[in-house]
């Protein structure tokens, strides 16, 4: 049976769940009410009815528990992405329904979505990205996948680098989402809806895309 929350308090997870899934359920609670620097493996331990002995075993580090949080995270993803894209026959198509199937996913939860665009992004002391995980870079390929065939199929420019386009959508929807986030969070002035941060992301694409091939 899971505690009774209580405010300020971290939720224990299931005792039913091993051990590797209550330390990442607790990890990714308190990483992200609580920020990944001020949270130390005792209160993870603590928090998922194991041990730091435990946590190590699995994950090694508290930086490499970080990481398994995102790659698993961004796994979900990738399987639901792939499911959605392998009926579509336009290429464009794709690509507009990962964005707002990224966004969704992000959406429906809440922590995993601060810790990605809060915590992601740091470099940690070791001076490597976290957010490189293997998820992450299947992700990177899947978009990767459906811009060469945007390109194949004429409806991409032809003067465009396929890696820039990506890092120009990917980098302009994950920007848009941290500032929505922080307008909640923090007052910063990013009023917008999630429809109308897609309409954003779907006006950029189309900027990249034929004429002929524009998306409606």
């Amino acid at each position: 049976m899971k505690r009774k929350s209580e405010p300020g308090r971290v939720e224990s997870p299931t005792f039913a769940a091993s051990s590797r899934d209550r330390i990442l359920q607790a990890a990714k609670s308190l990483f992200s009410t609580k920020g990944y620097e001020n949270t130390s493996t005792v209160a993870i331990s603590r928090a998922a009815g194991s041990s730091e002995s435990q946590l190590m075993k699995h994950f090694g580090s508290k930086e490499g528990l970080l990481e398994a949080i995102f790659d698993e995270s961004w796994q979900k993803i990738n399987r639901a992405l792939r499911q959605a894209i392998q009926e579509l026959s336009s290429p464009s198509q794709k690509f507009n329904i990962l964005g707002s199937l990224v966004v969704a996913a992000l959406e429906r939860d809440p922590e995993i979505k601060r810790l990605m665009l809060l915590e992601g992004r740091r470099v940690r002391k070791e001076g490597r990205m976290v957010a490189l995980s293997q998820g992450y870079l299947d992700f990177v390929r899947i978009i990767d996948e459906v811009l060469a065939e945007m390109r194949q199929a004429g409806q991409l420019r032809a003067d465009l680098h396929l890696e820039a386009v990506r890092s120009a959508l990917m980098g302009m929807l994950e920007g848009l989402m941290r500032d929505q986030l922080l307008a909640r969070r923090a007052g910063y002035p990013a009023h917008y809806s999630s429809k109308e941060l897609m309409e954003i992301f779907g006006d950029v694409l189309e900027s990249f895309t034929l004429s002929s091939a524009r998306i409606a």
